[in-house]
């Protein structure tokens, strides 16, 4: 059983990573884990939605979440997106220090928290 810390931060990943990589997924696994993850739906509330098993709704959520492991796997967005964010605190800290007071520089900052 899993506790439930490490349940919230599967649930944030499979949220980060849905949102990175959903247009790859077919319309039926987008309507799945966004009503799973997003909307907080229960397996049994799903499968009476669209007419199918519990069980179907479980296999079929199950196996998206293992294709957006792979996507991850091989596009590595969330890590690249945790690695910028991680940089930027950092230089956020940094100026906040008073070791850099140019203003050039916390523009920059905002500019890269924009892009985010």
């Amino acid at each position: 059983m899993l506790s439930n810390h490490t349940m919230l931060d599967k649930t944030m990943r499979i949220n980060y990573l849905y949102d990175f990589y959903q247009s790859l997924l077919t319309p039926k696994q987008q309507s799945y884990m966004s009503l799973y993850y997003l909307d907080d739906y229960s397996l049994g509330e799903i499968a009476e939605e669209f007419s199918i098993s519990r069980q179907a709704v479980y296999d079929n959520i199950k196996r998206t979440e293992a294709m957006l492991e792979e996507y991850e796997e091989k596009l590595l967005l969330l890590k690249k997106f945790q690695q910028r964010n991680e940089l930027l605190n950092h230089l956020k800290t940094y100026a906040e220090k008073g070791k850099v007071v140019d203003d050039e520089f916390l523009r920059a900052i905002e500019a890269l928290e924009k892009l985010e």
